[in-house]
């Protein structure tokens, strides 16, 4: 494969171009600062290892009853900023918080790169130590902390977590773009990933607001909103089993899953190329009874025109 060299961002950490997928890893405005907004922040992962914590500490006194671990599920874990950006968040505020992280990766060069490069020095010692072995090993198990790196065609991993019954308390949707890498953005990908969500509490979030993304998200059985991308011009995405207390989507953005850009991605065997999935998806705009996406794209233009008119 193509060297990786690292490219600065906007924050001054760096990311990397992915040749295979014609993308950058990262949001140019900033790898580091897009992992901390858009994953940590907007999925409230502090407050919820607080809650675990505080959990902990009444059960400790009864030894019929385990302790419990914030769970993560990050979908493309790349060079590793998510991950090192949720074990840094919660053991700088919460450090007896247990953590259990279970993320997806197709390419293991990626991160033993980033490892390689010292990509992750802004984070701790331990983080980084961490980070390491699971590059090397694909598995670290500590107190306190078990993250397992799987890797392959996510397509199929996500179905060995459903089989396990294993649920997380946050999931990372972190893939490149719909256009670009369709087959983790489907109905079919999705519905599997919402399997491994808990349902009481859990959040998924993504920096995709694509309409074709939360359609299908919304078939799955989840309520979306809208959260800050870190640094990317649109917001992202949170999703959860239970509306109260997300964040309120755009008038925009409501809209927008009136047009055809709404249509879903779909993968019915999940094995299909992205060729195949796109092509499906254009037959099927194609002859949906959904409105153009043109008139509104214009009709918003118009609105953003007159807003910096008056300003």
């Amino acid at each position: 494969m193509a060297s990786l060299t690292p490219i600065p961002t906007g924050d001054g950490s760096s990311t990397f171009y992915s040749e295979t997928f014609g993308e950058w890893f990262h949001s140019r405005e900033g790898a580091r600062n897009e992992a901390q907004k858009t994953y940590v922040e907007a999925s409230q992962l502090v407050r919820r290892a607080r809650t675990i914590s505080e959990s902990n500490k009444h059960l400790s006194a009864d030894a019929n009853h385990a302790q419990q671990a914030l769970k993560i599920l990050d979908v493309c874990y790349g060079l590793g900023y998510n991950t090192a950006a949720d074990l840094e968040a919660i053991w700088t505020v919460v450090p007896d918080c247990p953590v259990v992280i279970k993320a997806l990766e197709i390419d293991i060069e990626v991160p033993r790169s980033a490892i390689a490069q010292n990509l992750l020095h802004n984070y701790s010692v331990k983080v980084q130590q961490i980070l390491k072995v699971l590059s090397e090993q694909q598995s670290v198990e500590q107190p306190g902390c078990i993250v397992q790196l799987l890797l392959g065609d996510a397509r199929q991993h996500i179905q060995q977590i459903i089989e396990a019954s294993w649920q997380a308390d946050v999931v990372f949707l972190d893939p490149f773009s719909p256009p670009h890498c369709p087959q983790l953005w489907t109905v079919e990908f999705l519905q599997q990933v919402a399997q491994c969500l808990h349902p009481e509490g859990g959040a998924l979030v993504a920096y995709s607001c694509e309409a074709a993304v939360r359609t299908a998200l919304m078939q799955c059985g989840l309520s979306i909103g809208d959260i800050s991308a870190g640094g990317r011009k649109w917001p992202g995405t949170i999703a959860s089993y239970d509306a109260v207390g997300l964040p309120s989507s755009s008038q925009q953005a409501q809209e927008h899953l009136q047009t055809r850009a709404a249509v879903p991605y779909r993968d019915p065997s999940l094995r299909d190329a992205a060729e195949e999935i796109l092509a499906r998806r254009a037959k099927e705009q194609a002859s949906s009874e959904l409105m153009p996406t043109a008139p509104w794209r214009r009709r918003w233009k118009e609105i953003a025109t007159e807003s910096s008119e008056i300003e």
